[in-house]
Parts: structure tokens; C-alpha cells; sequence
């Protein structure tokens, strides 16, 4: 039993990628950053920040932020104000992350 009135989907025969990045890709990966430093010099663990956020601040979120995975403005500040409380110094943002 055939349908009537539909249209048929066209669907690309092949995608082509280049293999290298466009221009409006941003580097994601900016290696290791100032934070891993001071959560060693504070001893403390990305439990630690976890634990001392009354954000939503996540273990995935802290280990990207170590790794130097690019962080969404929000989560940057997440991270800084779970240190800075953790730590009962008061941090910049410039001295947790060089991007």
C-alpha cells in the first residue's frame, strides 16, 4: 500500500571533510593550566572543590579545567569560587587559566 502526497527526502550522496580545522574552530585543548599548580600547592583534590562549590560544580567540569579543556565562562567561575573558598584565598580568574 502505497502513501500519496508525500514528498521524497533528498539525502547527500557523500560528505566531503577536509581534514583540516575552518577557521571558526577554536582550539580546545590549551593544555595543562595554572589551577592543577595551585590545587597541589593548597593539597587539595578535585573532590575538594566539589565539595567546597554551593554551585553545580562538577568532578567532569574540575578535570576539564586541570587539562586545560577550553570551560565556558560559567564554569570558569565555578571553578574559581569552589578554589577560593576551598583554599580561603581570594584568586583572579588570570591566576587559574592562561586562555
Amino acid at each position: 500500500m502505497a502513501i500519496q502526497g508525500l514528498a521524497t527526502i533528498a539525502r547527500p550522496t557523500s560528505i566531503k571533510r577536509t581534514g583540516t580545522p575552518s577557521m571558526t574552530d577554536l582550539e580546545r585543548n590549551l593544555g595543562e593550566q595554572p589551577v592543577l599548580e595551585l590545587l597541589e600547592r593548597h593539597s587539595l583534590k578535585p573532590k575538594d572543590l566539589v565539595e567546597a562549590s554551593t554551585l553545580q560544580l562538577t568532578h567532569k567540569m574540575v578535570s576539564r579545567a586541570t587539562k586545560g579543556r577550553r570551560l565556558t565562562s560559567n564554569t570558569k567561575d565555578k571553578v574559581l569560587q569552589a578554589l577560593n573558598r576551598a583554599s580561603g584565598q581570594s584568586y583572579a580568574m588570570g591566576d587559574l587559566f592562561n586562555y
